[in-house]
């Protein structure tokens, strides 16, 4: 599996309030035993059928809900992006006395197929873990989890010209091909002289997030963005879809990128207006120029810097 170097400029968003983990909650089973399965080990199982009088399908809701509060708390960068429906597999399996491999690979996969980074996908599922009063995740489920995450990665460079189902834009791997296919063009002596300046190309930013949303209206704002970009920039501009609200354009230099800004900016407004998105859309939505650093490498954690921070 490849290695993500640590971004110098990354955020750690560690907090120094009392972690989740350690803020009163109400137990999740008033008759808890401990689990002796494989994966499950030293972990509080359920030995009733009810949560203070709930039935036991409330119990994953609120396993993910805790959850949710402790990897926002101490490791997650963007909240509104944390949801995915491997969440609810995983906290029903890990209440069960079955395998939770399986749910912990198909967790992995959602993570790096969302463009999350290995070690906050590992840091999320210590997260679920502390949230149940255990100490560390058991290392088969940390390898069905890596696995998994390894799996979308090699699906994500196989097939970098798939499209994003929410938002009908192509995916961050699709964008980084563009990009190598820019610096190669841009090292051509008669392309460099075409350039002005570097590879003559820049990075269009957007970055609607708003906080925690539902995934139909999150599905349903990328979706604006979308069109709105596409019917901005039209055909010949490699755009796609970074995650968690942000999308990026790739566009040229020498062309003047004030009114497309602009256009953009005002596009979008205009779509979220109609499909009444506004409350839950970033206000003023956040338009900007990235310039594109001197490698592809460099470009492409540029990318995951943008997505994650």
């Amino acid at each position: 599996m490849r290695r993500i170097p640590q971004k110098k400029d990354e955020i750690h968003r560690v907090k120094s309030v009392v972690p989740a983990s350690q803020v009163p909650h109400g137990p999740l089973s008033s008759a808890v035993t401990m689990n002796s399965g494989p994966n499950n080990a030293a972990l509080p199982a359920l030995s009733g059928e009810s949560l203070d009088g709930l039935p036991y399908g409330v119990l994953p809701a609120a396993l993910r809900e805790r959850w949710r509060d402790e990897s926002i708390g101490s490791v997650w960068l963007r909240p509104s992006d944390w949801y995915h429906p491997a969440v609810d597999e995983i906290a029903s399996a890990i209440l069960s006395t079955s395998d939770t491999s399986l749910a912990a690979q198909e967790l992995g996969r959602a993570r790096g197929y969302d463009g999350v980074g290995i070690g906050e996908t590992i840091d999320d599922l210590g997260a679920l873990y502390r949230a149940l009063g255990a100490l560390d995740p058991p290392a088969a489920v940390i390898r069905a989890l890596c696995e998994g995450w390894a799996d979308a990665q090699a699906g994500a460079l196989a097939f970098g010209t798939a499209l994003d189902p929410e938002s009908g834009l192509p995916t961050r791997q699709y964008l980084a091909i563009r990009l190598a296919e820019t610096y190669r063009d841009a090292a051509i002596p008669t392309q460099r002289d075409l350039t002005s300046r570097g590879v003559g190309h820049h990075l269009v930013l957007v970055d609607v997030a708003a906080g925690d949303i539902d995934p139909f209206t999150r599905a349903a704002r990328s979706a604006a963005v979308g069109a709105a970009m596409t019917s901005t920039y039209g055909e010949g501009h490699p755009m796609a879809t970074l995650g968690g609200g942000v999308f990026a354009v790739l566009a040229r230099t020498d062309a003047h990128a004030h009114p497309p800004l602009e256009a953009l900016h005002a596009e979008i407004d205009r779509r979220c207006e109609l499909l009444d998105l506004r409350a839950v859309t970033r206000m003023p939505v956040r338009v900007w120029i990235e310039p594109l650093p001197d490698t592809h490498e460099q470009a492409v954690r540029t990318l995951e810097r943008v997505a994650r921070t």
